[in-house]
């Protein structure tokens, strides 16, 4: 009976496997069919293999420039300036709110759950007056400073949830040896914290690298595009390159795939202890 139920668990993890990849398989199959079309066979296999559409996208150019090579320079400038950004910040905001009590600190709690209650585009047009009147409009800083806003109440709840979970009797032993708060919290805190600070690197580098209207909106500059960006642009109002949206597509998970794989290790972790406590 065992054997059975063991079976019949296997099957349907396989079937839940299949379902899942399948829309995976359909993206690459279109990314090696020459045709630009898009394709009607419910088969996720090609009939005619090409790596035809990832040569155009790599190579496309404007006006002498590489334009992939620089919208991939971008996103990784924006994704890792914003991940740095917020997690920074965020780390002595946590701490702070975790392990003080002062006037206020409900207060701020409320307030960056508030500020999390509405989606980016709700602020699309003060942002976009803000950065008119700072001369940031098309560049890079604009969009990591409004990156940046939303990243880091992300990040101070997160973190706060960690350092919730860890005992205070280490850092009470490190003031009893005649250290620091500071020192405390860099040489005890913050290594016991990695598999957090892991996490939340991650999802605010995925957040960056894959937001798309933001973008769109203060940039309409080729060369200032990120990569989401471009993708848009082979979706016209009368046809859609389906096979260079496919390439691109999966061209740009490539580094999010080796983010994820390089901190595989840490997810789990981060993810489980955070929640124990908040």
């Amino acid at each position: 009976m065992k054997a059975v139920r063991n079976a019949l668990v296997h099957v349907v993890l396989v079937i839940a496997s299949m379902i899942t990849l399948y829309p995976i398989a359909w993206v690459v199959k279109m990314a090696l069919t020459p045709s630009q079309g898009f394709s009607l066979s419910a088969s996720p296999i090609p009939e005619h293999v090409t790596l035809a559409n990832f040569a155009d996208v790599l190579g496309a150019r404007d006006g002498g420039h590489w334009l992939f090579g620089r919208q991939l320079a971008n996103s990784l400038a924006v994704s890792l300036a914003v991940t740095a950004v917020g997690v920074v910040l965020a780390c002595s905001a946590a701490y702070a709110l975790s392990r003080f009590r002062f006037p206020g600190r409900e207060t701020s709690l409320r307030a960056f759950l508030f500020s999390q209650m509405f989606p980016g585009v709700v602020t699309s047009i003060p942002l976009y007056v803000l950065l008119e009147k700072l001369g940031l409009l098309n560049h890079l800083a604009g969009l990591i400073l409004v990156y940046s806003t939303t990243a880091i109440p992300f990040c101070v709840f997160m973190l706060k949830s960690y350092f919730d979970s860890l005992p205070r009797e280490l850092e009470e032993a490190v003031l009893l040896d005649g250290g620091t708060r500071f020192i405390a919290f860099i040489r005890v805190v913050l290594p016991l914290s990695r598999p957090a600070l892991a996490v939340t690197g991650l999802f605010c580098f995925l957040t960056a690298w894959n937001e798309f209207i933001l973008a769109a909106t203060f940039m309409n500059d080729p060369l200032s595009f990120t990569l989401p960006v471009q993708l848009q642009r082979y979706v016209g109002d009368y046809s859609t390159e389906w096979g260079h949206f496919a390439a691109g597509a999966i061209l740009v998970s490539i580094p999010v795939m080796a983010l994820f794989f390089a901190l595989e290790k840490h997810l789990i972790g981060g993810l489980t202890q955070g929640s124990v406590k908040g």
